[in-house]
């Protein structure tokens, strides 16, 4: 029996499956076209259903930022990038108890973190394919310079159980609307044409150049050399992807059903729906609050508590009633997906499917007994 949007406690993720399909359709089909391979990231979604989706789209391999999104798309997907520092014994156990069948590669900035990554990979019987995270402005990781990387790569090759496979980078920094990325383009392809060359002078030719972000993905093939995109936003979509023309309003695939929950205050409608469901991001281009209305774009979430909304009406003369539903676009897609245990799909405002969100949080914490630190018991 069909469902209707009105039964659904609220508030609920929801995501157009039309919106959706086109926008796996058309990243797929992009990267086809520019003749790059395809890893999307599953932050944003971290769910093996759209992982393979994505996959069978043409996706060469995954991208992931936790052992926990790892081991859920260890289930559907035998060539994961664990893009993260692999640091801290704990971590790096969890990494090589991957299945055997899957391909792993991490990326790394710093010669400190091999002794351990080496180690891990000769005790758990594997080869580790190393990415060198190189920093191309975002200023977070990644080594500062080409002669950095040629030594951090050089200390790949020389550490066993691992194979440097290529170099990787994070454009975050280049927010500027898609036809203003220009003068970040040339200096993104003038700093990799400076590191292929120093990798090449070294006999370190890398394999693999590859570079993540949405709101670089659809000028990533202007970048001298990338051959891996690592787009995760695109998905979903949300109001940030959209202020900066990365995709159109109507390509926004998820949205936060609330519910107006109270309209005491004049000029103003609170709904269920507050950092617990909304989080807590400030938008990346024109314009402030924290989620605006889908069909009321000019309505805007301006505050909010745990789980209170409030829609500012100044800009509108829709006044909705105790009751009413909205469907909310966030500014941040990936962080409002992780506050959910599960997603629903639909096609206007009927329920046709759902999907957990499987790889949110960070799975269960492992104990062991050991003679280190412990709380003074309290008689």
């Amino acid at each position: 029996m069909a469902t209707h949007l009105e039964t659904l406690e609220t508030p609920v993720p929801i995501v157009d499956l039309d919106r959706l399909t086109h926008n796996l359709d058309r990243m797929a089909a992009y990267a086809t076209l520019h003749d790059l391979r395809l890893r999307p990231h599953v932050k944003t979604h971290k769910s093996p259903r759209i992982a393979t989706e994505q996959l069978q789209r043409g996706a060469v391999g995954l991208t992931c930022a936790t052992t926990q999104e790892l081991e859920v798309m260890a289930e559907v997907c035998d060539d994961l990038l664990f893009a993260y520092p692999p640091v801290g014994a704990a971590r790096l156990e969890r990494l090589m108890r991957l299945p055997e069948h899957v391909r792993l590669t991490v990326a790394v900035d710093h010669v400190d973190s091999l002794p351990a990554l080496g180690m891990a990979a000769r005790l758990g019987r594997r080869d580790v394919e190393v990415y060198v995270e190189v920093d191309v402005g975002m200023k977070r990781v990644g080594v500062p310079s080409s002669a950095a990387a040629v030594a951090l790569a050089r200390a790949v090759r020389e550490t066993d159980g691992l194979d440097f496979a290529g170099i990787t980078f994070y454009p975050g920094h280049v927010r500027e609307p898609v036809d203003e990325q220009g003068r970040g383009i040339a200096q993104l392809s003038a700093a990799l044409a400076e590191l292929q060359e120093a990798l090449l002078d070294a006999g370190l030719a890398p394999r693999v150049i590859s570079g993540g972000s949405t709101p670089l993905a659809w000028r990533i093939h202007e970048v001298a050399g990338v051959t891996e995109v690592r787009p995760g936003t695109y998905v979903y979509n949300d109001r940030t992807t959209a202020a900066i023309n990365a995709c159109d309003w109507d390509d926004c695939a998820l949205t936060v059903l609330a519910t107006v929950v109270s309209t005491a205050v004049p000029g103003q409608a609170v709904v269920d729906a507050g950092t617990k469901a909304l989080a807590r991001e400030p938008l990346r281009g024109d314009g402030d609050g924290w989620a605006a209305v889908l069909d009321r774009p000019e309505v805007v979430v301006t505050r909010m508590s745990e789980e209170h909304g409030v829609l500012d009406l100044s800009h509108s003369d829709w006044r909705p009633r105790v009751g009413d539903r909205v469907r909310l676009v966030p500014n941040h897609v990936c962080i409002v997906v992780q506050q959910f245990d599960e997603v629903v799909g639909v096609r206007g405002d009927w329920v046709e499917t759902s999907w957990p969100v499987a790889a949110r949080g960070r799975g269960a914490i492992a104990l062991t007994q050991d003679s280190g630190p412990r709380r003074p018991r309290i008689a």
